[in-house]
């Protein structure tokens, strides 16, 4: 008996060894990780929201507290990047295909490569004389670039609708990111002043802008900048945090697309209120441009063939700020 439990447990342990290896080859680890954990928050949060009292905002609110889900880590747990350090062309470790927020102010040109945007998601910088912050969710694929004034914004550790929460940090008023709008605090229903920004590549943004400022590793921190840390999450059809409104979703729900949208002055509590529209990736690099009407008038989004990526802009070609996105974000938001 001694002989075959041996024998068993042997086997077993080869077969675990030959399971762990095959998932590393395949990121199946990465992805195994992210959903135990993912698993494991989300049954975290429904208890606390089951034992705890009824949440009630002491203050100005646009969401309802039990909607602001626990992401799994405190607040600047995911630290921002709030001194940047930036490569050139010729010392950057990125390769070309590497995909990047690419932004343009008053001549200056940086470029902020998901790579690091993945481990910090918020970076606070000065573009062309301009104080702004550079802000990606990694769950979402959106980005918002925008003034910040004399502040500087942090992760919050908060998500909604399994979206990025930013908080200010001179009044701790939070913001959901795809919305660009104070949710909670005393900004709150306060429009942040969105900037354009592109996803693209390295390559295709050098071409366009060959003297641009690459951020660069040099961040304080020891991550794997080169290397994705989500598994197969960007391509498969997971969705890790709860998300309203799929049954509305018809496309893969990592799909890209790129939304536009204004607010108006409703305030409806969890709900956007003002004028939005998006734009499938997959659509326009066939069809090459697209006029709808929007907020009473028209505007115009072209797939940029450069850039290879989408462009929004008024009729008279000034760019309007956009973000890019996985479908199954637009439905959830708007």
């Amino acid at each position: 008996m001694q002989r075959v439990l041996r024998i068993t447990l042997g086997s077993l342990s080869v077969a675990g060894l030959m399971m762990v290896g095959l998932m590393i080859h395949t990121r199946g680890w990465e992805n195994f990780k992210l959903r135990s954990f993912a698993s494991a928050q989300v049954l975290r949060n429904q208890v606390q929201n089951a034992v705890a009292e009824p949440k009630q905002s002491t203050g100005a609110a646009r969401v309802e507290l039990d909607t602001l889900l626990s992401g799994g880590v405190p607040k600047d747990g995911i630290p921002s990047i709030d001194a940047p350090e930036f490569d050139t062309a010729e010392t950057t470790p990125f390769k070309g295909d590497e995909l990047v927020i690419g932004v343009m102010i008053n001549g200056e040109a940086k470029a902020y490569p998901y790579g690091i945007l993945n481990w910090h998601e918020i970076v606070n910088d000065t573009v062309g004389g301009v104080n702004v912050a550079v802000s990606y969710c990694p769950l979402c694929d959106t980005i918002v670039a925008f003034t910040r004034g004399d502040t500087t914004y942090g992760v919050s550790g908060l998500l909604f609708q399994s979206c990025l929460v930013m908080y200010d940090r001179a009044d701790d008023s939070l913001y959901a990111q795809p919305w660009g709008l104070g949710v909670l605090g005393p900004q709150t229903n306060q429009d942040l002043e969105r900037l354009p920004a592109v996803k693209t590549t390295l390559d295709s943004w050098l071409a366009e802008h060959p003297d641009s400022k690459i951020l660069a590793t040099r961040t304080g921190h020891q991550r794997d900048y080169l290397s994705y840390p989500y598994g197969t999450y960007y391509t498969d059809e997971a969705i890790i945090f709860p998300v309203r409104n799929q049954d509305q979703l018809t496309l893969h729900p990592k799909a890209i697309v790129s939304y536009v949208w204004e607010t108006n002055t409703e305030t409806p509590m969890n709900e956007f209120a003002g004028a939005s529209h998006q734009f499938v990736h997959d659509e326009l690099r066939q069809t090459g441009t697209q006029i709808v009407e929007f907020a009473g008038r028209d505007i115009r989004a072209r797939w940029d063939e450069a850039l290879e990526t989408v462009i929004v802009e008024e009729m008279d070609g000034t760019v309007i700020p956009s973000s890019t996105a996985f479908s199954f974000v637009y439905p959830a938001f708007y």
